[in-house]
């Protein structure tokens, strides 16, 4: 336990001590965060290097120990060589934010940094290796250890929008996992956990609202990454057929938070990596709280987190399942509560019929798109359109194409939503929808993507709607031709007979002959 003591006391010391100077001197070398007032919400420069002195803080406390007759140093001393096949992977996650803090770089460099430390480690023992306890094969591990890992360093990273935030559930995760690690007998976990929580402490001093320094890209994904780690540690020593439950209740905020990023984008349309103004924390500022009133509210819900993450681990697993019910319920309340448009809208168009009539509508649109592709003239288009318009909604429809008109002049009397599509100069549908179908913008935005398109490709392949058909026309000139010349030989050549008159027999055709 003095070992303990010893580790967090020294690395709460040298992390109050370094983080000013290296503040100072990010301030002098112009390594600084600009506010932007949209996502960035601190109204001066503040600098951005925060992870240097969280790293050099709990590396050196280790060091310290070692020089140390405490029987902690023994311990670390016994456990040297794990330790230092995980050290590789730590400084390159670590040296993947720094760079990203120095130089800027792009989301699928910052990832593949992060993948390959999470090799690193699984490499040096960190594996998920059951799930549900269920033990898992290598190769089901490998990814899974991967996405743990990845996921969590990730997960710390964009929680990172107010002061203190992520190194407030940080520090709050760390002594969660020390608690645990105590309470499991894991003695060497609880030292590699335990210099984390004092210097996270330390920096909360200056990361707290107002905030002189940030953790940067390097300080949040070393701590999403060392969490991640020890999370998978955790796992591996708890009691219960749950396994990963446990880590992932302390973890619960900066995972959800990813989670719902990921989801909001897709639903949305956006680039996974990209930023945006839909983080958990940013409904809490739009709600009216205060950068410093938000970041406690997470710090409360994050130590529920904790406190039922470690009921869970020493439960039994009946017990434990139930604690995971209660957890998932809290979350989905909670997600309900932050009022995201993207879910509310995606449960209406699972739930409230509206996926059944965008799949009806892309049904008859693609009839649609055959019929007009058939169409060798304006009125079968026409009636292409005219076929297709009960199931979209159409009650009404005009057709202007290739100098011909179609439908009445007149528009409906009850005053009905109305939209033009237009085809080309002087050529367009116009279209009268129910109300309730013109609430579904979708729907009318892919049916005139596709009238239009369709229309406009085939028009200057019509033919006049009245036309006769070129075989029949083809026909009628062949015989126009024969009764010609039938007439021509009955005038000119010799010994002709008139033409019977009606009634009468034709000569030659008789029952005789």
């Amino acid at each position: 336990m003095l070992s303990l003591l010893f580790l967090s006391a020294v690395a709460f010391l040298l992390c109050l001590a370094l983080t000013p100077v290296f503040r100072l001197g990010c301030l002098r070398l112009g390594l600084v965060d600009q506010p932007d007032r949209v996502r960035k919400l601190h109204t001066r420069a503040v600098p951005r290097v925060g992870g240097i002195p969280l790293a050099i803080a709990y590396v050196g406390a280790f060091g310290l120990l070692l020089a140390t007759p405490l029987s902690g140093g023994a311990i670390v001393g016994e456990h040297l060589s794990a330790a230092l096949r995980l050290l590789p992977a730590a400084c390159v996650v670590f040296a993947t934010g720094l760079c990203d803090d120095l130089w800027n770089v792009r989301p699928w460099q910052k990832l593949g940094g992060q993948i390959a430390a999470a090799l690193l480690a699984w490499a040096g023992g960190v594996q998920v290796s059951s799930v549900a306890g269920w033990a898992l094969p290598d190769w089901l591990s490998l990814p899974l250890t991967l996405i743990w890992l990845a996921g969590c360093a990730n997960a710390f990273n964009l929680i990172d929008g107010i002061d203190g935030l992520a190194a407030g559930i940080g520090f709050f995760a760390t002594l969660t996992m020390l608690a645990a690690a105590l309470l499991h007998g894991s003695l060497s976990l609880a030292l590699a956990t335990a210099p984390l929580a004092g210097a996270l402490l330390a920096f909360l001093r200056y990361n707290f609202n107002p905030a002189s320094i940030f953790l940067g890209d390097s300080g949040s994904l070393l701590i999403g990454f060392l969490l991640g780690c020890y999370g998978a540690l955790w796992s591996q020593k708890s009691a219960t057929a749950l396994g990963m439950t446990a880590p992932l209740m302390v973890l619960a905020i900066p995972i959800l938070d990813v989670l719902l990023a990921i989801c909001r984008r897709f639903l949305r349309g956006l680039p996974i990596f990209g930023a945006d103004r839909g983080h958990i924390h940013h409904r809490l500022l739009d709600r009216g709280l205060s950068p410093r009133r938000a970041a406690l509210v997470l710090y409360a819900l994050c130590g529920m987190g904790a406190a039922l993450s470690l009921l869970a681990s020493l439960a039994d697993n009946r017990f434990s399942g139930l604690i995971l019910v209660i957890f998932c319920l809290g979350a989905w309340w909670g997600v309900r509560k932050l009022g995201y448009v993207e879910f509310a809208a995606a449960h209406r168009v699972l739930w409230g019929g509206a996926w059944r009539r965008l799949l009806t509508e892309q049904i008859h649109l693609t009839q649609l798109s055959e019929s007009i592709r058939a169409a060798r003239t304006p009125f079968e288009c026409w009636q292409a359109l005219r076929d297709a318009a009960p199931g979209l909604g159409v009650v009404k429809l005009r057709l202007y194409l290739a100098g011909e008109t179609f439908g009445a002049p007149e528009a409906p009397g009850q005053n009905l939503p109305h939209l033009r599509i237009p085809v080309r100069e002087r050529e367009w549908v116009d279209c009268w929808f129910r109300h309730e179908d013109a609430n579904l913008p979708l729907g009318l935005a892919m049916s005139s993507q596709v009238i239009s398109r369709e229309l406009r490709s085939r028009a200057e392949q019509l033919l006049p709607s009245f036309a006769p058909d070129p075989q029949v026309a083809a026909l009628g000139r062949r015989l126009a031709e024969l009764e010609e010349q039938r007439r021509s030989r009955t005038e000119e050549g010799p010994g002709t007979t008139a033409p019977p008159k009606l009634g009468e027999p034709a000569v030659g055709f008789s029952g005789a002959d």
